[in-house]
């Protein structure tokens, strides 16, 4: 359990210590902007490995709560919405990976597919999965999986949108008042519209990976599906 922490720790402590403090701006103007994103990458890399190495090794024997057939349902129902965010966000160009801020630039705001219903598909993919999983896995080794996935990502959205505004000033408040962090509110408050046909190919591509996460699930996890 200690082990666990340790590393979940270690994990958001180097991922937001090196990405969103002044540390950034210090390591990359030392070794230059390739420099830091090729250092940053082995220690994420590294961090992330060595916390997903102790899950699969570390015993399960403290429990919070017990799994239950109602809880082991959470990611069942969960998961096609997760795979579709998660995989989906990759089908469309969004101003907030790296190197895209040039989409900002003038005076369009393009925001389709997935960006309509959240600027973070991916990061709220791995919340969805993180957070069903939690659920239904009460072990203190779980626990602590999980919600370091669930701050990774959930911290990540906040930092994100922060360093973007702060960053790009007026080009990311159009686009931040046309989009939103949580998934639909732009849509519910009428700053974006829905489009079904923007959505069907990560619909698509999200319920075929889903499927075969599903049905690979033991051989991948090392758990098998109830």
């Amino acid at each position: 359990m200690f082990e666990m922490a340790l590393a979940g720790a270690v994990l958001l402590l180097t991922h937001f210590g090196l990405s969103s403090t002044p540390l950034r701006a210090q390591i990359a103007g030392a070794i230059g902007e390739g420099g830091f994103q090729g250092l940053y990458s082995v220690i994420a890399l590294l961090a992330l490995g060595y916390l997903i190495w102790l899950y699969g090794n570390l015993p399960r024997v403290d429990y919070f709560w017990y799994p239950s057939p109602d809880l082991l349902l959470v990611p069942k129902i969960v998961m096609p919405l997760a795979a579709i965010l998660a995989l989906g966000g990759f089908l469309v160009r969004n101003p907030t990976t790296v190197g895209m801020d040039r989409m900002l630039q003038g005076d369009g705001v393009e925001t389709t597919g997935l960006l309509r219903v959240t600027r973070h598909p991916f990061m709220w993919g791995v919340m969805l999965w993180a957070g069903s999983h939690l659920a239904a896995n009460g072990d203190a080794v779980s626990v602590v999986f999980f919600t370091t996935f669930l701050l990774l990502a959930g911290i990540g959205t906040l930092l994100m949108d922060r360093k973007k505004a702060a960053k790009l000033g007026d080009d990311w408040a159009r686009f931040a008042g046309v989009t939103s962090n949580v998934p639909f509110a732009a849509i519910l408050t009428g700053r974006n519209r829905l489009a079904p046909k923007e959505l069907v190919l990560p619909v698509v591509v999200g319920l075929v990976a889903h499927g075969l996460m599903f049905y690979f699930h033991d051989w991948l996890s090392g758990v098998p599906l109830i």
